[in-house]
């Protein structure tokens, strides 16, 4: 079994670890290319304009991280082509369909970006190009492999013989027209040739040399040879959306046991199913099976004392009498609680928010999605969102309320920064108190919460713009409190300076807790976001192109509920994929 998917960045260890099995294939199969080439890959993906092309990395691996094979692929927007720059598989990876599921995947990139056409070179099959039979005759299978995934040689022109010197080395332009059926009309031939000849051979071919290929393209449309190996080619059928540029989606099916039934409890089961329907009208997402994960995950953000109380006393009370704390000391130093339930409100900070058995199941497997997600970051995914509930960012080190009880956010925020720096962006209309409770003195995680300013709103205690953090997270935490009644031109300019601090802090992934309590009319806010909002800042921070975990936080109003989420992570894909 394999997995195709895209690099993007030399950040993360999976990406690091594959980046080095490509180079030392390189290293292995292709001994005539320069050794700064293969070590300047990563700086391809980091500074593309360096380059003129910005360069695309798939590399097709086990779920190990076993480099099988990789592509490295070219794009030129403005020209509208791509340039398939290597494809080659690992010694132990020929055959098993890896060597086409790339090319494929190259073909299905160049569809979604709205390019005409896949240009690369490949040596020929002509008797007088070659001299040695072994290599004719593997010439000869490389070009029956690429007509039947759709290319064909270019011919009437001296590009198969740019320079003089490699007469015995000689390549053809290749052309995919990436089943369309288009012709290749000259003026985009010229083009591209120049614009490939100048890139790959601009330290080896005079300018010269370069117009006489280009002046040797004469025939419009240009052309193209006829198939020589494959007559009944089947053509490719392209996906709406690669499996790679999916979303990964984990959701906590099992979360609608937690269910209050108190008219106005707002939190209900059918916050996710609303959402869910939305998503499920469109191709961008990939759902995967939410896995299990060790109590260490919520033990290392989470005191173990209210760890214990909050799992003893659930599982000990009558699972259909939910506990709402109503006693409340004043001061922390009253003692130690016991395991009781009238003990509930040394570990709570309001009387909304009930223990019972079902709540703790249900932010257990809230836990578990969340990490499900975060750890497809870990694998190499560029996106993934935990629909989960119930929500988690108002439990602190020590404490639930505000229908939170683990911080699903800051657990998964802790797992990932033990792989590089993290930044959190809270866009809950209430303040993310848990988050900034949590990490308020460490400098490995940026806490950021746009939020209703708290003289107003809740968690009232919490969320000011003088709380910068403290010790070694002194300026490692943001407060962006805002007024009441806004709409989406203030929220995005909220969100702009967020940007700023983000960038300036360099985080290797962001992690966003998304509350959609910001929307018009939402029961538990005072703001007026609507789609179109959501759409517009979800394409900023996608623009970020960092890896970005989404976690599902508050949105109470559940007629838009499904089209504001859907509106926020179609603008984060756009934003990442399309600027």
């Amino acid at each position: 079994m394999f997995r195709i998917r895209c690099i993007h960045d030399a950040v993360l260890p999976v990406n690091r670890n594959a980046i080095e099995q490509i180079q030392q294939i390189i290293r292995e199969q292709f001994s005539d290319m320069a050794d700064y080439k293969v070590r300047e890959i990563p700086e391809k993906l980091h500074n593309p304009m360096k380059f003129n092309f910005r360069s695309v990395l798939f590399v097709c691996d086990d779920r190990k991280g076993g480099v099988k094979g990789f592509a490295l692929f070219s794009i030129e927007p403005n020209l509208r082509f791509g340039f398939l720059d290597l494809i080659a598989l690992s010694s132990t990876s020929k055959g098993g369909g890896v060597g086409a599921a790339l090319y494929q995947r190259i073909q299905e990139e160049c569809v979604s970006l709205g390019l005409d056409w896949l240009f690369f070179e490949c040596m020929t099959d002509l008797p007088q190009d070659s001299t040695d039979k072994a290599t004719l005759k593997e010439n000869k299978a490389r070009m029956r492999f690429y007509e039947r995934m759709g290319a064909r040689p270019v011919i009437g022109t001296l590009y198969e013989r740019p320079r003089k010197a490699n007469f015995n080395n000689a390549y053809f332009l290749m052309a995919d027209d990436l089943d369309s059926g288009r012709e290749l009309d000259r003026e985009t031939a010229s083009k591209a040739v120049q614009a490939i000849l100048r890139r790959k051979y601009k330290k080896t071919m005079a300018e010269k040399l370069i117009n006489e290929v280009v002046d040797s393209f004469t025939d419009d449309p240009v052309q193209i040879r006829p198939s020589t190996y494959v007559k009944n080619r089947t053509p490719h059928i392209y996906p709406s959306v690669p499996r790679d540029k999916k979303i990964v989606l984990c959701v906590t099916d099992g979360h609608a046991i937690h269910h209050i039934k108190n008219h106005d409890y707002a939190e209900q089961p059918v916050r996710v199913s609303s959402i869910l329907e939305e998503l499920d009208k469109t191709d961008l997402f990939e759902r995967v099976q939410r896995r299990h994960y060790s109590d260490k995950h919520i033990l290392a953000v989470h005191d173990r004392r209210f760890v214990n109380y909050f799992k003893e006393v659930a599982m000990k009370i009558d699972p259909e009498k939910p506990l709402f704390p109503d006693v409340f000391p004043i001061r922390k130093n009253v003692g130690k609680p016991k395991n009781i339930p009238s003990h509930a409100g040394y570990y709570c900070i309001d009387i909304y928010s009930p223990i019972y058995r079902n709540a703790y199941l249900a932010a257990r497997e809230a836990v578990d999605a969340t990490m499900t997600a975060a750890r497809s970051i870990e694998d190499g995914s560029q996106f993934a969102y935990a629909l989960v509930r119930p929500p988690g960012h108002h439990a602190s080190n020590d404490s639930f309320g505000g229908y939170c009880y683990f911080n699903s956010t800051a657990i998964a925020a802790n797992y990932l920064s033990g792989y590089g720096r993290v930044a959190i962006l809270d866009l809950d209309y209430h303040h993310g108190n848990g988050q900034e409770d949590i990490f308020y003195q460490r400098d490995d995680v940026l806490t950021i919460s746009i939020h209703a300013d708290p003289n107003f709103e809740y968690p009232y205690f919490s969320g000011y713009k003088e709380d910068i953090g403290e010790n070694a997270g002194i300026g490692y935490n943001l407060n962006l409190p805002l007024k009441r009644g806004i709409g989406g031109a203030e929220h995005l300019k909220a969100i702009h300076k967020a940007i700023k601090k983000i960038r300036d802090y360099k985080p290797d992934v962001l992690v966003i807790a998304l509350g959609l309590d910001t929307a018009q009319n939402d029961p538990s806010g005072t703001w007026n976001l609507v789609a179109d909002d959501f759409h517009a800042n979800g394409l900023v921070l996608g623009a970020l192109n960092y890896p970005t975990l989404v976690v599902q936080e508050g949105g109470y109003d559940c007629s838009v509920l499904g089209k504001n989420a859907l509106a926020f992570l179609t603008g984060m894909w756009s934003g990442f994929y399309q600027q």
